[in-house]
């Protein structure tokens, strides 16, 4: 039996990163990038596929980065893992940045990653499963317990690669339809100024 073919992406940091896992075969890309995820994602997924011999029409299975990470990135890839799913007839499947990171590291682990503004995300995974994934002060992360992914000498897989190989392990389940994992409200906030007013033309 031919194995699936997984095709993953993330655009959650500043980079644009896709992986194709077939088997025990891997294809991967990643570029270093600040903006411009929009433009490039599919051009190196095209590269991507043309380097591994196969078509987008051979992909079983769509696995996405969902943040948490930039606002913008992690709604480009995850809107492109809707729609590439919905054209194809495939599953899209939603891997957390943070369960990426954890990928193959030995538990228990806490997944630390820089939030920028003075806080960072944090989520521990013990043996049985994963807590809860929060934001916290920077200066709260002594107090953190336990080996700490990126320090303490632990290194997980590249982001697109542990999400296709999570993907893998998800097929065969009801998944829910990939959404944006954030942990902070967006930068955008409301107009400061007053609203219009409505003249009642009828009345004057």
């Amino acid at each position: 039996m031919r194995p699936d073919i997984i095709l993953a992406f993330d655009t959650s940091a500043a980079h644009c990163a896709a992986a194709l896992l077939c088997g025990d075969r891997l294809w991967l890309k990643t570029e270093a990038m600040e903006k411009g995820q929009a433009e490039r994602l599919m051009p190196l997924i095209s590269d991507l596929l043309a380097e591994a011999g196969v078509v987008l029409a051979d992909v079983t299975a769509i696995g996405v980065g969902t943040g948490p990470g930039n606002f913008t990135g992690v709604r480009i890839s995850v809107a492109a893992a809707r729609g590439l799913a919905l054209g194809l007839g495939v599953p899209a499947i939603g891997v957390t940045r943070l369960e990426a990171l954890a990928y193959g590291l030995p538990r228990p682990v806490t997944v630390v990653e820089d939030a920028r503004r003075g806080e960072v995300y944090v989520q521990r995974f013990e043996v049985d499963g994963p807590g809860e994934a929060r934001i916290v002060s920077a200066e709260a992360l002594g107090a953190i317990e336990g080996a700490v992914a990126g320090r303490d000498g632990l290194h997980s897989l590249p982001i697109a690669e542990a999400i296709a190989r999570i993907a893998s392990t998800r097929l065969g389940s009801v998944q829910p339809r990939p959404a944006p994992f954030y942990l902070r409200g967006a930068d955008a906030a409301p107009p400061s100024d007053p609203p219009p007013v409505i003249l009642d033309l009828a009345a004057s």
